[in-house]
């Protein structure tokens, strides 16, 4: 029974460590405020998704589609998760690796990314390789990602988040980033 006290006590003081950690990687120094992804309650939930699952597993054919929500008509993956850009990010190429990918998966997949409902656009998608040669997908030109502090289909909680230096936003179905500011509604579609 100590062990399993001493191993759970250790577990808290990883996670604590691991959301400081985060936290102080936002704002980047860009003069924008710091967007939520600061509260310790969120930062430990993600980084106890992100050691529980470090690498999402690659999807066959990744589905992309579109759904409306509080911030419009956004991009959302097969599972109806919403999708998110990085500001950071260069042209078909993602900037955001090492401690960034646990909180941001990328959108892995081993085929070529398909269009599904909701006006998303076919000639739009594509992928990226990534340097340990896993392909992500892209939407114009965006790679594509998840949010571990999204905790069900129509969560947008990284709307506007600042962390690893730069700003994170969702997608519309024209490819271009939107802006609109996260409502705290609780998400939902």
């Amino acid at each position: 029974m100590g062990t399993n006290t001493r191993r759970a006590g250790a577990t808290a003081v990883a996670l604590l460590c691991a959301a400081a950690v985060a936290g102080c990687s936002g704002g980047g120094g860009s003069g924008a405020p710091a967007k939520k992804s600061g509260a310790p309650e969120d930062l430990a939930a993600a980084s106890a998704t992100a050691s529980a699952s470090p690498s999402p597993s690659a999807t066959a054919v990744g589905k992309v589609s579109a759904r409306s929500t509080s911030l419009g008509k956004i991009l959302v993956d097969g599972e109806a998760r919403t999708l998110y850009l990085f500001e950071a990010d260069k042209q078909n190429k993602s900037t955001c690796t090492g401690d960034c990918v646990k909180i941001w998966p990328p959108l892995i997949v081993t085929g070529k990314p398909e269009a599904g409902t909701g006006g998303v656009k076919g000639n739009l998608l594509s992928t990226t390789t990534r340097d340990n040669g896993a392909k992500q997908a892209t939407y114009n030109g965006h790679p594509l990602y998840r949010f571990t502090g999204d905790h069900k289909p129509g969560d947008t909680n990284g709307q506007g988040d600042v962390s690893f230096h730069d700003t994170w936003y969702v997608l519309g179905t024209s490819g271009k980033k939107n802006t609109t500011p996260q409502q705290n509604t609780g998400g939902g579609y």
